[in-house]
């Protein structure tokens, strides 16, 4: 009942109106019908009224209110009754207590709506039993229809409300269910993708590395040092790979606790260097502060970095210097490779012009920055600050603990 935007408001609309002509009923009834001339009529002809619009927010509190307001109208009466005249209910009477069962049908458990018409039946049943005048007709049997009506069509209402609710909740999950297997398939399928073709050629080149020296009669030493790095580079390749198959595979690959999720950290950063330099990359280092633990993702991210940048180096400027520094300050960790002006051209990079880009999201991702351009003397250079992140640890020089981003 969303469009148009007026019906959302119809049932209280509907539900002041029986309020009100309920109310009237009631003044109307016990004035011509019984005779009752009291001014206590307007009150419990307010009170019907009122019983039945608080009914839309406290159903149970004005449901106790509207057959209180019942009792005191039978009281009320009992004097007035004539021969053949309704008692303890007017003629109006079950129909202005009907609302409110309904309301509260629709708001509480079955149970309750249970108890809330055996209780208006059973007050029926003891007031005739006991206090009911001689010569008039029981109401019983009207008010065990009515309330009895009332109390299943609220019932059947609210079942049809929940079903359907339950019906959108379920419609949503599905949707849910039905991205995250699409998720699921299109990142199986990249996984697939790289392990026939990338693992496929890695694997191949680290035999080839292996076999080569006994193509060659009498190899050198140094050639034999190469093709064996060649082979080493190859095989840390296929162990990365693997680890980066095992995320795209993994339904949660966000969780630190995968096996499989690579996590290298600043520790390694030595392996990657030496690496490098064993490529012909003449690569130094050096870190200014106290080195400290950092977060997984801000240990990852700047061993990220300082990878693509050496990469770029090895494409794009061969037999340069590279310099590496790292400095840890009290809140930031700063990064910054610069590499001098090649010696020799480049060869042909195919499908470069991503590192950057990937570079910019990594520090991104951690509110950091990263600035990369050309140095006067025609090298290149590369830097980012990136915030610490170090729940519950102490940074020396300081009496407060770094809070987590």
């Amino acid at each position: 009942m969303a469009r148009p935007r007026w019906l959302a408001r119809l049932p209280h609309v509907l539900v002041v109106y029986a309020a009100v002509f309920f109310g009237f009923l009631t003044s109307v009834q016990l004035q011509d019908h019984y005779d009752v001339h009291d001014p206590s009529i307007v009150l419990l002809s307010l009170f019907t009224g009122f019983a039945i619009v608080s009914a839309l927010f406290r159903p149970v509190a004005a449901w106790w209110l509207g057959l209180l307001t019942s009792g005191f109208i039978a009281w009320e009466i009992r004097d007035h009754v004539g021969q053949g005249q309704m008692w303890p209910w007017t003629a109006i009477g079950p129909f202005a207590l009907a609302p409110l069962i309904l309301l509260v049908a629709l708001r509480v458990p079955p149970r309750v709506t249970v108890a809330v018409t055996g209780v208006s039946v059973g007050c029926t049943a003891v007031a005739e039993g006991f206090f009911r005048p001689e010569g008039s007709a029981s109401s019983s049997v009207i008010a065990l229809l009515v309330f009895g009506f009332a109390a299943l069509l609220g019932y059947a209402l609210r079942a049809t409300r929940l079903a359907r609710g339950q019906l959108v909740v379920q419609e949503t999950l599905t949707e849910e269910e039905r991205a995250r297997r699409t998720l699921l398939e299109e990142r199986s399928r990249i996984a697939r993708e790289l392990h026939d073709v990338v693992a496929h050629h890695m694997s191949v080149i680290s035999i080839q590395a292996q076999v080569a020296p006994h193509l060659v009669e009498n190899p050198s030493e140094e050639l034999k040092e190469n093709l064996a790095g060649i082979r080493e580079n190859a095989l840390e390749a296929l162990t990365e790979l693997r680890r980066v198959l095992g995320v795209l595979r993994s339904e949660h690959p966000d969780d630190p606790a995968n096996p499989h999720h690579p996590q290298p950290t600043l520790a390694e950063l030595d392996g990657l260097v030496d690496n490098v330099r064993g490529a012909g990359l003449e690569v130094t280092t050096e870190t200014a502060g106290i080195r400290r633990p950092l977060t997984p993702g801000v240990e990852l991210t700047a061993y990220r970095i300082v990878q693509e940048a050496l990469s770029n180096c090895l494409r794009h400027a061969p037999g340069s210097r590279v310099e590496v520094g790292i400095a840890y300050g009290p809140r930031e960790l700063h990064l910054c490779i610069a590499n001098s002006a090649p010696t020799r051209a480049a060869a042909p990079s195919p499908g470069a012009g991503q590192g950057l880009l990937g570079m910019r999201e990594r520090a991104g991702m951690l509110g950091g920055e990263l600035a990369a351009g050309p140095r006067p003397d025609g090298g290149y250079e590369v830097s980012a600050v990136l915030p610490m992140d170090l729940p519950g640890f102490a940074v020396p020089g300081t009496e407060k603990t770094e809070k987590a981003s």
